[in-house]
């Protein structure tokens, strides 16, 4: 029995192998798949680890007043296997310095001074804030600490610090004289990973983050008048909210309606927060990426909630906060739930993970964990879509915790596929496909320029420009819808729930998903990742040579282009009769340059034409093939 048991196991483990071989690997992640920390059947491994704090932080701010100040403390602990003498912070603000480096030119009011750290302490004891980069404006810098924290030992570091506030017409700042948004604005430490060691990207406003999963506690102290929206749970809700509100607020977390919690003229009036000179609102959250909230005195505010996972019952609620110009807001909370409903029943179909989510009308049109600061559409169809984009980046990079520096397509990427099945689901297909093309499709697939065919896996830290925005967004989904069109949906659905299960609240990278994709489907996908992923390439199918046959007809289909798109392939024939046959992308598993499609009809071909659907092709005018000669001839 040992002896067979050994047997199998040695063929698991060696198909196991086969079915990751062919990916290229960086040094530095090979390394960490031999040191035992990610495995080749895409689940973390024995030796997988990552570090994590507690954030305890008071922050105070009172507009029109631009400054912000806060007080924290961070118990850190080291779950890797090594001694850190010195640890790294990221102060992402920083990146409104003057001195700062930026990926794009800013005006004035995205300008400010670099966050003033007034207090610094180890483990309660005070010590000059010394960091080793001297240069100002980093958005990273490091301490070498008194004595290493050690592996397994939790640490206490603090912090006092101020920053002033920009102009928010970015991801944070100020939307209006007493409308403010606040992200990014804390100390925090560094991920540091089994991958890449310490994350020392600087960030640069075009890039977007990379954080630890952390718990936290967080006073946001406003004067009266102010409502507080943010991260977490509301936890003294009877403290903040007079008892009317407070009751009405209650009321919405296992309620199916849609409530107006309080509007611009209750809040002026003074009935809806409590009536102390200022009010302290505290938020909790854990197991979170990070924490953002926003504050008005002349929002409204709705609420309701949804069922987000029918197995228990559990609820999330669901809230908006926004001027009363901005109109199509006012459906924003029926927004919200269909768009919830659709992540945890539909696609990925996984149930939303968090307590609450709210929109709060900013500029950005960006995520955070439970908020998205959107700005206002004049179309309540584009208002909707834009909201599922970011409700759905849920999944991607926030439950996975993926590496968005380095990794964006891991998570803009499956938030643009989700975005097109949600429109797919929610409006016309017609209007989704016409959507996704113009905004995903067209500016990539009609460029001429060499950095758009670049590949996706190129490190995106290294990139900017064109090929940067065209591989984390359309590229990256197309590859992703692609391959369900080739496993099918419910194989799709459920690799990716598995994808989902085996490292929500861990820290995947590219090769942990197609080695997960490769074992729970059973299948060697590497044919496909290697092509869409790994390889310059883009869509351009075209008619090759035409072959009649006894049989029929024999029709060679060239991939000029390099993806393995899936597309259909529509036959007239000249008695007027057509039919359209689908292709998926596995036509070209065997030989990704041609394909050959054999069509036995017994009735002469007038005309065919390929149409690959959101799947763009570069030169449509090779998609079209028309009788003019005897069956035999190239088509051109």
């Amino acid at each position: 029995m040992k002896r067979t048991l050994h047997f199998f196991l040695t063929i698991l483990l060696l198909s196991t192998a086969a079915l990751a071989q062919d990916l290229y690997m960086p040094r530095n992640v090979k390394a960490a798949y031999e040191s035992g920390t990610r495995s080749f059947d895409g689940k973390p491994a024995q030796n997988y680890f990552q570090n994590k704090s507690k954030h305890d932080i008071r922050i105070s701010v009172s507009p029109p007043g631009r400054t912000v100040t806060g007080t924290q403390t961070i118990e850190f602990t080291n779950n890797g296997p090594n001694p850190l003498p010195v640890l790294v912070f990221r102060f992402e603000l920083n990146v409104h310095a003057p001195e700062a480096m930026r990926e794009r030119p800013v005006g004035p009011d995205e300008l400010a001074p670099p966050i003033e750290i007034d207090e610094y302490s180890e483990d309660g004891t005070v010590r000059e804030w010394n960091p080793l980069i001297k240069a100002t404006g980093m958005t990273f810098n490091a301490v070498r600490l008194q004595k290493p924290v050690l592996p397994g030992e939790t640490r206490s570091f603090g912090f006092k610090w101020h920053y002033t506030l920009v102009n928010g017409i970015g991801r944070e700042g100020a939307i209006d004289p007493t409308t403010f948004y606040l992200a990014y604005f804390y100390p925090r430490v560094a991920v540091y990973d089994d991958v890449s060691g310490w994350d020392t990207t600087p960030h640069m406003l075009s890039h977007e983050f990379y954080a630890e999963f952390n718990d936290y506690d967080v006073e946001v102290t406003v004067p009266k008048n102010f409502v507080v929206w943010g991260t977490g749970d509301l936890v003294n809700i009877d403290e903040v909210l007079q008892p009317a509100y407070a009751k009405r607020l209650r009321g919405t977390f296992e309620s199916d309606d849609i409530v107006t919690i309080a509007t611009p003229k209750e809040i002026a009036e003074g009935k809806v927060t409590r009536q102390a000179e200022t009010v302290t609102w505290k938020w909790r959250a854990e197991h979170v990426a990070d924490v953002a909230y926003g504050l008005s005195d002349h929002y409204k505010w709705d609420a309701s909630s949804v069922v987000v996972d029918k197995a228990s019952g559990r609820r999330a609620s669901t809230q908006a906060a926004y001027d009363l110009e901005s109109r199509n807001f006012a459906k924003m909370v029926e927004y919200i739930k269909s768009s919830l409903e659709f992540g945890s029943f539909d696609t990925p179909g996984v149930p939303y993970p968090y307590p609450k989510m709210t929109i709060f009308r900013g500029f950005a049109d960006m995520e955070y964990p439970m908020m998205a600061n959107d700005s206002e559409m004049g179309n309540p169809q584009l208002q909707e879509f834009v909201a599922a984009h970011e409700i759905l980046h849920t999944y991607f990079p926030f439950f996975m915790g993926i590496n968005e520096r380095r990794y964006s397509f891991m998570e803009e990427g499956w938030t643009t596929a989700f975005e097109y099945l949600y429109n797919s689901r929610h409006f016309e297909k017609g209007y989704a496909d016409t959507m996704f093309k113009n905004f995903r499709v067209r500016g990539w697939i009609t460029s001429d320029d060499q950095g758009a065919d670049i590949p996706i896996m190129t490190a995106e830290d290294s990139m900017t420009g064109e090929g940067y925005g065209n591989n984390k967004y359309g590229r990256s989904a197309l590859g992703y819808l692609a391959l369900r069109d080739l496993l099918g949906e419910k194989e799709f659905n459920n690799a990716l729930r598995e994808f989902i299960r085996r490292w929500n609240g861990k820290h995947p990278i590219p090769w942990d998903m197609f080695y997960s994709f490769n074992t729970s489907t059973g299948q060697d996908l590497n044919w496909f990742w290697n092509a869409w992923f790994f390889s310059p390439g883009y869509i351009d199918i075209a008619f090759g040579e035409t072959e009649g046959t006894s049989e029929g007809v024999k029709i060679t289909l060239e991939n000029r282009g390099g993806f393995p798109a899936p597309f259909d392939l529509t036959v007239k024939y000249k008695d007027g009769s057509s039919e359209t046959i689908h292709k998926s992308p596995s036509v070209w598993k065997g030989d990704l340059r041609k394909t050959v499609i054999s069509i036995n009809k017994g009735k002469e071909i007038d005309s065919m034409a390929i149409d690959g659907g959101i799947w763009m092709d570069a030169n449509p005018e090779d998609n079209v093939w028309e009788a003019l000669e005897m069956i035999g001839n190239p088509s051109g």
